[in-house]
């Protein structure tokens, strides 16, 4: 129980940064349960650490609404079909593609200003159609994903706001933290009908993770943009090099 506590706390601290947060959960819990358990149980308790971020993040969601507005519905949606894949198609699927996924997402970020200049987006300034367009389509993936598995899914986010005109990386987060929670949260209210959350191990990991979640969210704030970005990025590396691993011990 210590041993999931902490990790709880620790990815409730990492996803309120970045994400990533269920490669810390997920495996602790597979030394207990098997993976659609483990990663049921773990969707449910990282969920009350993503609404406990937002709260930290709750100054910077004030300047949000329109952007959450647009980004809620392929969440949700996203969340639904990817959370009811994961209890009647293989994990394999999805784990062949989820490296490249984070890296993919990781590598658009540490180049993103680059890309945005490529595509015609700015900082401060509404983005083209089509660029909206694309990028509402990219969440509702991203939703699938973190229904099915998750890890990562910040990551993917962050990747993808900086194209909205959305400049500061604190309020990027806070969009995160609040799309998280809508993907998550059908995601686990589905794994909790069909019996897949266990418990004994979920309710003492959801309050470590509002713990860690909160906590994170504060000290990230306190930290320069530029440096809690490059720690993101930093942190998509790592994510992405142990899912390479994992995937290469199967």
């Amino acid at each position: 129980m210590a041993l999931l506590g902490g990790a709880a706390a620790l990815a409730g601290a990492i996803n309120s940064i970045a994400g990533g947060g269920t490669l810390v959960t997920f495996p602790t819990l597979l030394s207990v349960l098997t993976a659609v358990p483990a990663n049921a149980t773990s969707t449910f308790a990282l969920l009350p650490g993503s609404f406990a971020s937002a709260w930290g993040y709750r100054a910077e969601l004030a300047a949000s609404r329109a952007m959450l507005m647009r980004l809620f519905l392929p969440s949700l949606f996203g969340g639904i079909v990817g959370a009811l894949a994961l209890t009647r198609f293989p994990e394999s699927v999805f784990e062949t593609l989820v490296p490249w996924l984070l890296l993919g997402a990781t590598l658009l970020m540490l180049l993103q200003k680059p890309v945005a200049r490529w595509i015609g987006a700015h900082p401060h300034e509404a983005p083209r159609g089509s660029t909206v367009a694309a990028v509402v389509f990219f969440q509702f993936l991203v939703g699938v994903y973190g229904g099915y598995f998750g890890a990562g899914i910040g990551i993917l986010m962050l990747s993808s706001l900086g194209f909205m005109g959305i400049a500061d990386i604190h309020q990027m987060n806070g969009i995160k933290s609040i799309l998280a929670s809508v993907m998550n949260g059908i995601g686990a209210l589905i794994f909790v009908i069909e019996g897949k959350v266990v418990w004994q191990f979920a309710i003492p990991m959801a309050i470590a993770s509002i713990a860690g979640g909160y906590v994170g969210a504060r000290l990230a704030r306190k930290l320069p943009a530029p440096v809690v970005r490059s720690i993101v990025i930093a942190m998509g590396f790592i994510v992405a090099g142990y899912a390479f691993y994992r995937q290469s011990q199967h």
